[in-house]
């Protein structure tokens, strides 16, 4: 099981006890909540409030989450739409990613795992996992952990202010939440360092466009639907939310990573959307897929 840092500034923590970790650099001691560690620096507790309250909403309201734990053990094997996209994203990563790798077990971190699926399953294929969010309820969020008969751990924690040592991890692994990003530049920054010599960083299931102005437009469209909706337009993180082409070469150039873009095949229906926007003279739609990236 990887060890942890203070998020803060990096130092190794004194261990009080199971359920107690210390930097005795910063004052600061960080504690497992059922079965959660807690690793959000102070300050960001307030800052993260209110995109989490809203994030639960919509999710709550979308019908998330399952009274049946044999639901969430099965994922990502479910019937609807957008599983079956997760299905197809894991398959690829099975395929085109940690089997290539050919190491029986690795380090890796799940950052944006939800209700801990990707976590479960790689744990279950015998990889040392650590599954990081920022929500921890029991329905989407970490307090998932609990369904699951793998084992691996929980930290809620951000993706700029990662709890990990230097060079530790093999891979990481952004689970449909690196546009949630303020910034990809920092956000990298921090993967690689926590990526060890040859570790890979593996975007999925993020939103791609050819054009910055389609994914504007997209953004548009979900804060008028959420306001409609729920009475708020979910922007209260200036997230970038989206990825371009043109984005991933600038940050490739700006990092000096080298990126492999995967397209999985979703399906006749999904590979129609480009043409069938085109004839109604909508905006293109999002991509998916997978980013590669050796560091």
């Amino acid at each position: 099981m990887i060890s942890f840092v203070c998020p803060r500034c990096k130092s190794a923590l004194k261990e009080i006890s199971e359920e107690e970790l210390r930097c005795l650099q910063d004052e600061l001691t960080f504690h497992q909540v059922d079965g959660i560690w807690r690793f959000l620096l102070p300050e960001r507790n307030e800052y993260y409030a209110r995109f989490i309250q809203d994030y639960e909403t919509v999710r709550r309201s979308e019908g998330r989450g399952s009274a049946d734990e044999l639901y969430y053990r099965t994922l990502p094997y479910h019937s609807s739409n957008d599983w079956q996209i997760r299905a197809t994203s894991f398959n690829s990563i099975l395929k085109h990613v940690i089997i290539p790798i050919k190491k029986k077990s690795l380090q890796i971190l799940d950052l944006g795992a939800g209700n801990c699926w990707l976590s479960n399953q790689l744990a279950s294929r015998g990889h040392d996992l650590t599954a990081v969010d920022l929500t921890i309820n029991d329905f989407d969020g970490l307090g998932c952990h609990r369904f699951y008969e793998s084992i691996f751990a929980s930290a809620q924690a951000e993706f700029d202010y990662l709890p990990f040592p230097d060079k530790s991890v093999d891979l990481v692994l952004f689970n449909a939440s690196f546009h949630y990003s303020v910034s990809y530049e920092k956000t990298l920054a921090e993967t690689q360092r926590v990526l060890g010599d040859k570790g890979k960083v593996v975007i999925l299931d993020s939103p791609v466009y050819n054009n910055a102005s389609s994914g504007r437009s997209m953004v548009r469209e979900r804060e008028g639907q959420f306001t409609k909706q729920y009475g708020f337009a979910s922007d209260s993180l200036p997230s970038e939310n989206y990825l371009t082409y043109q984005r991933m070469d600038e940050l490739a150039a700006k990092l000096g990573i080298t990126w492999h873009h995967i397209s999985p095949f979703y399906g006749i229906r999904w590979a129609l959307r480009p043409w069938l926007a085109r004839v109604r003279s909508k905006r293109e739609p999002a991509e998916f897929g997978l980013w590669v990236g050796s560091i």
